[in-house]
């Protein structure tokens, strides 16, 4: 399974669509990302097809029945590279300059500040152990 799948704005949104149900019918998909986005059941399916295309979903059809997809990336690994992709472009790939201008802007909670603390300390001790 290729994790390395990149994702257009226009992919996220079918796969979004995948990640909260599936397996869905092509009519099924076509009718949720309409009443989503106001897309066209063409543009859908071409969405679909280019998913297909990418490895990031799959479909399955009975011999009488509709195609039936499912996603095949599972939406950590997409977020990890969007993740990545955004780091790497945006701060040169540096977490710290990332988390400092963040920090600069908007004031974190109690909360957050505590989330991070324990993210670093269960990193810290993962790296001694």
């Amino acid at each position: 399974m290729d994790h390395d799948i990149s994702l257009t704005q226009a992919e996220w949104e079918v796969m979004e669509c995948l990640w909260e149900e599936s397996p869905l019918t092509g009519r099924e998909v076509t009718q949720r990302m309409q009443q989503r986005c106001g897309w066209s059941r063409s543009t859908t399916l071409t969405l679909l097809g280019r998913l297909e295309a990418k490895g990031a979903v799959k479909s399955t059809a009975e011999e009488t029945g509709p195609k039936v997809f499912s996603p095949l990336l599972a939406r950590e690994d997409a977020a990890l590279r969007e993740t990545e992709d955004f780091l790497s472009r945006v701060y040169h790939g540096s977490l710290s300059l990332m988390v400092s201008a963040l920090t600069r802007k908007q004031a974190l909670s109690q909360q957050e500040q505590d989330e991070l603390y324990e993210l670093l300390k269960g990193l810290e001790a993962e790296r001694h152990d």
